[in-house]
């Protein structure tokens, strides 16, 4: 609990301390530090890094700490346990209690409103975020609820399409790059193709995603119904629902066309990431809608036999924004501002980008074609292991792509940028469980030869479950 002391009162400052201990909360007492005792923390909860262990957000947060040095700020990062529904339930749990002491919390995109509606969040000021104009729009739009900024981006996500070279020379075909991209007609003739063919061994069926009754489902559907709809939005920017029975209906045929049998691999209805990548990688399909964390892995497996372009429509938008939470002393806010302000600072980005996250920041994919330079994170930095090639161990995928295309640049990008955002509601998890389960008669496993639901009948469920759990209009 800090103090400015005044010369009238330099002669009460021991009782001023002991009444300050006497009444601060737990959380404040975490301020009054003996001589000698070890810095003050600030808490960082997160899910899991995908980098694996030790990867690039301890990293960056080891260098956080070396920056404060002996005498400043100790940041320690908190990894919970679970699924994103899971970690959600953890942080709302601990954080309407009080008992946690968390001081910033890197929550999904689609949290943002949830949790800065309930005061778990606090409004951030310029001090959090560096070169606010470097942050790609579309990008930054997550970090906002009611017109004040909540969060800073740290890592987006977006959904690419990869897919099997070798499948396609296998066949005979001549068309083996598509990174300038491709429709969903042209995807769908290549897998005609595959399929009247001699197949790869293994083959099953053309392309395979996320469609298990969870979160992966509401994304797939989201991308189908922007996809069918110009400037389709289930919910308006005060959260209230803006879709009809007439868009929800072409968003439907969307996805059952995606999803029919003859192009589909029959076990993505309960796929999961995890899923949906053995698939691909053990060569049960051709092409994959998967996320970006996955091509430095793919790449290593499959070298120049994988492709990766922009998934045909629209793709929804992902990733992690950091907040700080408001149970946190003023002090504590001040200086977990500062962290985030790092963490997502330029330089962070361009360390998230090596390690294979995609970047929150349009400075990050200004140099296509080498490997952007990193300087707080040293495993990522150009001389670590550096290989003859020019690439450090830990960045296995290049940059470059066939025909001179830049993954970074012309890829990645141009995804993030024109991405869609899921429903921008406090009542998200309401919302996403009605998608799941209202679509589970046109994405869920079926019996051999059962019909599928009219695209109408489906759609009208839908839109009146929806109006249920969202206010209208």
């Amino acid at each position: 609990m800090a103090r400015r002391l005044t010369a009238a009162v330099v002669s009460l400052v021991s009782l001023l301390a002991l009444l300050a201990l006497a009444s601060c909360t737990p959380r404040d007492a975490r301020e009054q530090q003996p001589p000698g005792a070890e810095p003050p923390r600030i808490v960082v909860a997160s899910g899991q890094d995908v980098t694996g262990k030790n990867g690039i957000r301890q990293q960056l947060i080891d260098a956080w700490n070396a920056k404060e040095g002996e005498r400043g700020y100790r940041a320690r990062l908190v990894e919970l346990p679970g699924s994103a529904d899971q970690q959600r339930s953890q942080l709302l749990g601990a954080l309407q209690s009080g008992g946690a002491e968390y001081d910033v919390v890197n929550l999904d995109v689609t949290w943002i409103p949830e949790f800065a509606a309930a005061g778990l969040i606090r409004p951030l000021t310029g001090s959090a975020v560096k070169s606010p104009r470097d942050i790609i729009p579309s990008v930054d739009r997550t970090a906002f609820w009611d017109g004040e900024r909540y969060a800073v981006p740290f890592n987006s996500d977006v959904g690419l399409l990869y897919y099997r070279k070798d499948h396609l020379r296998s066949i005979g075909t001549s068309r083996t790059d598509l990174s300038g991209g491709v429709t969903w007609d042209d995807l769908r003739d290549l897998i005609d193709t595959v399929n009247d063919r001699p197949k790869p061994a293994g083959y099953k069926d053309g392309w395979t995603t996320q469609l298990a009754a969870y979160e992966g489902r509401t994304v797939n559907a989201i991308e189908a119904f922007a996809s069918a709809v110009p400037d389709f939005a289930l919910t308006d920017e005060d959260g209230r629902y803006a879709a009809d029975d007439e868009q929800l209906t072409a968003g439907v045929t969307e996805l059952r066309e995606r999803t029919a049998s003859a192009y589909l691999l029959g076990e993505a209805s309960a796929s999961r990431e995890a899923e949906s990548l053995s698939a691909f990688a053990e060569g049960r399909t051709t092409f994959l809608r998967h996320w970006p964390y996955v091509y430095p892995a793919l790449y290593e497996t499959f070298k120049g036999n994988l492709g990766v372009t922009r998934l045909p429509g629209k793709a929804v938008l992902g990733g992690q924004n950091l907040a700080v939470t408001s149970s946190t002393s003023e002090q504590r806010a001040a200086k977990a501002a500062e962290l985030i302000a790092f963490l997502t600072d330029p330089d962070s980005e361009r360390c998230l980008l090596r390690a294979g996250f995609a970047a929150t920041r349009t400075s990050a994919y200004q140099a296509p074609g080498t490997t952007p330079e990193c300087r707080h994170a040293s495993a990522y930095s150009r001389n670590a292991s550096a290989s003859p090639t020019g690439e450090s161990a830990e960045l296995k995928a290049p940059d470059l792509l066939a025909g001179g295309v830049s993954y970074s640049r012309d890829v990645l990008l141009p995804a993030l940028s024109e991405a869609v955002q899921r429903p921008r509601t406090p009542l998200y998890g309401a919302v996403t469980q009605t998608l799941i389960t209202q679509l589970d008669a046109l994405c869920g496993p079926r019996p051999p030869g059962a019909p599928r639901p009219r695209d109408a009948q489906v759609a009208r469920r839908l839109d009146e479950a929806l109006k249920k759990v969202l206010p209208g209009r």
